[in-house]
């Protein structure tokens, strides 16, 4: 009877220290299952949040785009007005001096400011175009590169999960 006690006395034990050893297993299982979550939760969660910084600096690109093309289009109104000046004030030096409008060399020069005009026109006209399309290209990259990021992320965290799933949950590859 002794012996049977003692022996159930040290099954008992044993399985004591076998229940230890499962909520032991238990509780690393779960802090392992905890930590893959997480880490690939946080995968998830940078390229969202790439995605949204990439936005937002898209968008100020684009408020940038539009202040520049009101800024281009005031320096053409001011480079038109300034030229228009010039060639008052060179028809009114003409008529100083007796020059008539319709002489040759009034009607020359009036043209040559007519194309500089034009030219100083254009001048501003196309730089800002391409001031435009540099500032519309960088918005288009930022906004991919983003996108790219939040995708990337998604990658990752999925590679996370399915390296670390056999590990944490070793069942499933039975």
């Amino acid at each position: 009877m002794t012996a049977l006690a003692g022996a159930g006395g040290t099954a008992t034990a044993a399985g004591a220290a076998a229940g230890a050893a499962t909520a032991g297993a238990g509780i690393g299982g779960a802090l392992q299952t905890i930590g893959l979550l997480a880490s690939v939760g946080g995968s998830f969660v940078q390229g969202i949040q790439a995605k949204k910084t990439a936005e937002a600096q898209a968008d100020a690109l684009e408020v940038q785009r539009q202040e520049e093309a009101r800024l281009n289009a005031v320096e053409d109104y001011r480079t038109r007005k300034k030229m228009r000046a010039q060639t008052a004030q060179q028809r009114a030096g003409f008529a100083a001096r007796g020059v008539s409008a319709g002489s040759p060399t009034a009607i020359y020069l009036g043209q040559t400011a007519a194309q500089e005009l034009a030219f100083a026109s254009q001048s501003v006209r196309q730089r800002g175009a391409a001031t435009d399309t540099e500032l519309s290209n960088s918005a288009r990259l930022v906004r991919a590169q983003g996108k790219q990021s939040m995708i990337r992320g998604m990658f990752s965290g999925a590679g996370r999960l399915l390296r670390g799933a056999p590990e944490v949950w070793p069942e499933l590859l039975a």
